[in-house]
């Protein structure tokens, strides 16, 4: 008998992508759907990107919401993502927003991105679901310009934030509200992943520095914390707010 094939993390990983397609965009966040959030983020990107018309490489850009953003700026933005099942809700997004001719599609790893040259690589909330963090950092250096990050603090292990984090799981459970994701990532695949879960953005920054771009800036991101908190129902925008921040890099010092 053949034994099964083995599944590795960067499979399970699209996976996992591919089955929450159909459901990513019923979180607020996620989409960037609510409007006061929506121009939180639009300033956000104006204010870390080079002026348009400028080009934008968005790794693990999901069902699209910030390459829309940055195409409703006027930039021209390649959406690079593992997941089938995610471009094509940010193709037909696209689409359906007018927005068909700034944005391209790629199906492929945040490790092999497209060639370019491109003024700027961007990400969000993507860099914990790569095994190779700072591997990826460098390959988006030999095709970058500028890096822009927009991350958060999952992970903290502070008790007051723990214990605001059980309290908003357990009125979850209790109130029936659907989960932000199809499923949990498995443990062991989380355990691949050196950067998930992290309790401060050091690490980020430090990864950042190892990859070899220069000029390491970091911001907090308080109007999308503060539009994110305004969104939710109490208690939940108080019980689950957490730090958000822009890392800005540069490919030469």
């Amino acid at each position: 008998m053949t034994d099964p094939p083995v599944v590795g993390a960067s499979d399970r990983i699209r996976e996992f992508w591919d089955a929450d397609a159909s459901t990513y965009d019923a979180t607020k966040s996620h989409s960037i759907s609510d409007p006061l959030e929506r121009a939180a983020w639009r300033q956000a990107l104006s204010e870390a990107l080079p002026l348009p018309p400028a080009s934008v490489l968005d790794v693990g850009a999901g069902t699209g919401s910030l390459s829309l953003l940055a195409a409703e700026l006027g930039y021209a933005v390649t959406a690079l993502d593992l997941s089938p099942g995610m471009l094509a809700e940010a193709e037909r997004k696209a689409n359906t927003m007018g927005l068909a001719d700034r944005v391209t599609c790629v199906v492929g790893s945040a490790s092999e991105p497209p060639p370019g040259p491109f003024d700027v690589v961007v990400e969000r909330h993507v860099l914990w679901t790569i095994p190779d963090p700072v591997g990826a950092l460098r390959s988006w250096l030999d095709v970058g310009r500028r890096l822009v990050l927009f991350e958060g603090t999952w992970g903290s292990r502070r008790l007051d934030h723990r214990a605001k984090k059980f309290t908003a799981e357990t009125l979850r459970k209790v109130m029936r509200t659907p989960p932000d994701h199809h499923a949990p990532y498995p443990e062991d695949v989380l355990a691949e992943l050196p950067l998930a879960r992290l309790p401060s953005p050091v690490p980020l920054v430090e990864a950042v520095h190892q990859a070899g771009w220069h000029g390491v800036r970091i911001r907090r991101l308080r109007d999308v914390e503060w539009a994110a908190r305004l969104h939710e129902p109490w208690p939940f925008g108080w019980l689950e707010e957490l730090p958000r921040y822009v890392i800005v890099a540069d490919a030469e010092s």
